[in-house]
């Protein structure tokens, strides 16, 4: 039972509470425990069952002609996308030999820059010896590119260079015969024209002179560029890691899967809004959290703990069914197990002061399958309840789940203790709980809680006042009333 030192008025729930999120999720740990496994499986199994296909690796030096310290790698990304042309696939395939078309051997190959001037290439093939030669056939073909791009831009600006330089000997020539041509006399506009013509010559002689120079520089650089694109490493087949593959893919698998899982627990228990929390499920029912009792097994180190908390939980109940003058029932929901071995305990606890009588209205046969033990109490079905005597202590066992018939919930006792599983009913269904025992004028004594969360430190009784932690109080007789 848990209770609290403070009774602050309750404040306006939170659209999501982040709080009672985290225990339902975590209270999943089975769903994405599991997801998680199944992403590891799935991983490893890929990696053994689809390993990657022979794969070559060789990498070649690059030169530019307009390579920059500065570049932020523009150049060898266009190097990249032109190893990814038809043009270079096809040659490559023409020196191997291979009917295969260049838009499907594209696929089978790609490329990356290391760094402004170095590009590395990777092919597969259908065995190392394949992937090797087509590796070296696809770097030799780009480079054979490359070195023909480089001359032919080399070559057309060395032509258009000197055919600037032939223009210019062009005009130099007539310049020359003006200069031959022109008369001896003498005078200030003769001697004024010979000057212009002398200095035209000069200047014509002078940008001839550059075009030459600039024609030469353009095939000089053009064996450097040539030179530096060559392959720096010899194409070789990629060593493939069994072990490696595996244990890379289940660790990715594994991430991917419990980051599924945890997403699919978070979706479905916003969407699923099953109160897991004291403070909520205490809230929904409008009754106080009395007693809790872990729903699973315990393990062997934690059985005596387990029993202690039983024996708790049996003597609080047997305190409050002797303080009641009315039949009390439990009922059930989500729990229908730990229900019959609560009421048995509760009932050989109630024995010992005089007869007790369990009547059982459990949809299934959880208490009228049982084999009884010598001590046990009587049980009986439902439809024996009315041969109970009155010298007899009745304690009626039964359910809240969907499908209750809620008129029968009187026979079974006119108070009762609920008996829920956390996590199990939805927040609608424990209002319809609360509102149909409230309209059977079924007051409510308390709720044992099954299955708590073991880091749930929220308080489960209510301080609201006796109209919201009584919800099940007895409603007056008419006649009382009008008296």
């Amino acid at each position: 039972m848990t209770t609290s030192t403070s009774s602050e008025p309750s404040a306006a729930a939170p659209l999501l509470d982040l709080q009672a999120l985290v225990v339902a999720v975590r209270r999943r740990r089975r769903l994405w425990y599991s997801v998680a496994l199944l992403g590891l499986l799935v991983g490893a199994a890929v990696a053994v069952l689809m390993p990657p296909p022979p794969t070559a690796v060789t990498k070649v030096l690059v030169a530019h002609q307009a390579d920059q310290p500065n570049d932020p790698g523009t150049l060898i990304r266009t190097d990249v996308a032109l190893l990814q042309t038809t043009q270079i696939a096809g040659k490559a395939l023409q020196s191997l030999g291979s009917p295969e078309k260049p838009e499907d051997f594209m696929q089978d190959y790609g490329g990356i820059g290391l760094t402004n001037n170095l590009l590395q290439i990777t092919v597969t093939g259908d065995s190392d010896t394949e992937a090797v030669a087509r590796a070296k056939a696809l770097a030799e073909a780009f480079v054979a590119d490359h070195v023909r791009r480089i001359q032919e831009a080399a070559d057309a600006e060395a032509k258009t260079l000197l055919a600037q330089r032939d223009r210019m000997r062009e005009e130099l020539a007539q310049v020359n015969k003006a200069i031959g041509d022109g008369s001896p006399a003498s005078g200030p506009k003769a001697s004024a024209n010979m000057e212009s013509l002398f200095a035209r010559r000069a200047e014509l002689t002078s940008r001839i002179a550059e075009f030459d120079r600039r024609a030469a520089e353009a095939r000089v650089g053009t064996p450097r560029l040539i030179a530096g694109t060559q392959i720096v490493d010899a194409p070789r087949a990629m060593q493939h890691s069994l072990p490696r593959a595996a244990a890379t893919n289940a660790a990715i698998g594994l991430v991917l899967g419990l980051v599924l899982g945890l997403a699919v627990a978070a979706v479905g228990t916003v969407v699923a809004d099953r109160p897991v929390l004291r403070r909520n499920i205490a809230s929904h029912l409008g009754a106080s959290v009395i007693a809790e009792l872990p729903r699973r097994s315990a393990w062997p180190w934690q059985r005596r703990r387990t029993r202690a908390t039983r024996e708790r939980l049996t003597t609080t109940l047997a305190r409050t069914v002797r303080g009641s003058a009315e039949p009390v029932s439990l009922l059930e929901l989500g729990c229908a197990r730990s229900t019959t071995v609560i009421a048995l305990d509760l009932a050989r606890a109630l024995s010992t002061e005089g007869p007790v009588v369990v009547i059982d209205g459990l949809p299934g046969p959880q208490l009228a399958g049982l084999r009884p033990k010598p001590g046990d109490p009587t049980v009986v079905s439902g439809e024996g309840a009315a041969a109970v005597s009155d010298q007899e202590r009745r304690l009626g066992v039964g359910s809240v789940a969907p499908g209750t018939a809620w008129t029968d919930l009187q026979y079974l006792g006119t108070r009762t203790v609920l008996v829920v599983r956390a996590g199990h009913g939805s927040a609608a269904w424990l209002h319809t709980v609360a509102r149909q025992l409230a309209d059977q004028r079924i007051p409510v004594i308390g709720v044992v809680l099954i299955d708590p969360d073991p880091l749930d430190r929220t308080d489960g009784t209510l301080w609201d006042g006796l109209h919201v932690a009584l919800r099940g109080q007895r409603v007056p007789d008419t006649d009382q009333e009008a008296r």
